[in-house]
């Protein structure tokens, strides 16, 4: 069946949206670098990690990712036309240029970098607005406008994860999170019968390649956590020796974290008798946020957690599963809750908090089996490589994903509380090597055996840990 031609409403409505994406995705990028740090801060352009971009490489990189996809290949008329600044392609790509030696290159001072993304912005905005969206492929359904808006959005939360690096007084701020409405969710966890479900996606205009296509799978019966691991649980494992004990370690794991001195989660320490975390430069009693997933942990120690607990880290397919499976019809939700786009009520996103919420605090967002915040507060590491799936095809660079395929990469889903809502789709895949933890990452456990299931038809489906 032939899609509809959009008509000019249709065409106006998604201008609009795009228009609105491209400006909320800049207000946060402006609120990570200019709102907070003087011209001349040399905390914009220090390097507070090897592990990530001094601020005004990623505010640079940004407007030239634009600039060759929305200025020079956006316009309706024209496969090509000139960029704004093509003289600094060189500097500003990610694949050739690794993090740890961007200083060195001779990059557009936190001044030029905005000038040179508010130009950007001007002209893509011109192309935006004649945009037809129904001629190349690049342009159907505004795709590559909505590709640019989820580069943006990666990049401010990779800023974000430098600002958790910086040393120095606090400079970001934002609300608490909600506290728990479902309290009891730390330490149960929910059946899931297996079934054949389509995992991915062919028809959501904005998914990325790798996303693609929408193809069955069958999934075997398995538990899952009702909640993200939360501090609470994390510290009982790192008291319990958890770090010491090489049996609950991988070879890989066991030598990184050897190597590291790696006792605890990133910014945990021991003060006295209690563990405090640091956050965006406030340090807090971990106990006093004992029901937020914990973060900053790596695939390795998720995964050693997980053998302590006497479970598994589940597989990609089942997080899909569980996030987008309703047993009740028989059909694959695009989201845990449904089918409508998150909103504040469901699930932790667009940077609104600086830490996860409780677990419990998003009931509108749970899944129809009782799955809660599987969307936003924390990227969950999965036991599963990057790969392509049946039929995939690059589109429309290979250096997205492609390259990346094979490699020594561990799957996240889920999003973070520093995501975009245009990037946190329950198809989006994350990928990263499992000794990181820089990023906003948690998890959730798994299993396969445990006691006989509830009814299909009951109303609860959750048991203790300890059943």
């Amino acid at each position: 069946m032939t899609a509809p031609t959009p008509t000019p409403q249709d065409r106006a409505a998604l201008r609009t949206r795009l228009a609105a994406e491209l400006a909320a995705a800049r207000a946060r990028t402006r609120a990570l670098t200019h709102d907070v740090f003087a011209g001349d801060d040399p905390d914009f352009t220090r390097q507070h990690s090897p592990l990530m971009s001094p601020f005004h490489w990623d505010v640079a990189h940004i407007a030239n990712m634009e600039d060759y996809w929305l200025v020079r290949r956006g316009a309706p008329d024209s496969d090509l036309v000139a960029g704004v600044r093509e003289d600094v392609d060189h500097l500003y790509d990610a694949f050739t240029n690794p993090r740890a030696g961007r200083p060195a290159l001779p990059l557009l001072d936190p001044a030029e970098a905005r000038v040179y993304g508010d130009r950007v912005r001007e002209k893509a905005l011109e192309h935006l607005e004649a945009g037809a969206f129904d001629e190349r492929r690049t342009l159907a359904d505004g795709f590559v406008f909505s590709m640019i808006v989820q580069h943006e959005q990666q990049h401010v939360e990779t800023m974000l994860a430098t600002h958790q690096l910086r040393a120095g007084a606090p400079v970001l701020h934002a609300d608490p999170p909600p506290r728990s409405v479902v309290p009891g969710l730390a330490g149960t966890e929910v059946f899931h019968p297996g079934a054949e479900f389509l995992l991915g996606t062919s028809v959501e205009p904005a998914a990325l390649d790798n996303e693609k296509p929408a193809h069955p799978v069958h999934v075997a019966d398995f538990w899952l956590d009702a909640a993200p691991v939360t501090n609470a649980e994390y510290a009982r494992f790192v008291d319990d020796g958890g770090y010491r004990d090489r049996s609950l370690w991988s070879g890989a794991g066991w030598e990184h974290i050897t190597a590291e001195g790696w006792t605890a989660p990133m910014t945990w320490e021991r003060v006295g008798d209690r563990w405090h975390r640091t956050s965006f430069g406030v340090r807090e009693a971990v106990d006093e946020v004992a029901d937020q997933p914990v973060l900053h942990v790596c695939f390795h120690e998720a995964a050693a957690y997980a053998a302590w607990a006497g479970k598994r880290l589940p597989t990609e397919v089942e997080w899909e599963f569980a996030a987008r499976y309703d047993h009740a019809t028989g059909t694959t939700r695009r989201f845990p809750w449904g089918d409508e786009d998150p909103t504040p009520e469901h699930a932790n996103l667009d940077q609104r908090h600086l830490q996860p919420a409780a677990v419990g605090a998003y009931p509108a967002g749970a899944s129809p089996l009782g799955v809660h915040q599987l969307i936003g507060d924390v990227w969950e590491w999965c036991d599963s490589g990057l790969e392509g799936y049946p039929g995939f095809e690059p589109f429309p660079y290979k250096e997205y994903s492609e390259v990346f395929f094979g490699g020594d990469f561990r799957m996240l889903r889920g999003s973070s509380f520093g995501v975009g809502t245009p990037n946190a789709r329950a198809t989006f895949r994350n990928w990263d090597l499992p000794i990181r933890r820089q990023i906003f990452s948690g998890f959730r456990c798994a299993r396969s055996d445990g006691p006989a299931p509830f009814s299909a038809c009951s109303p609860d489906r959750s048991v203790s840990r300890d059943a």
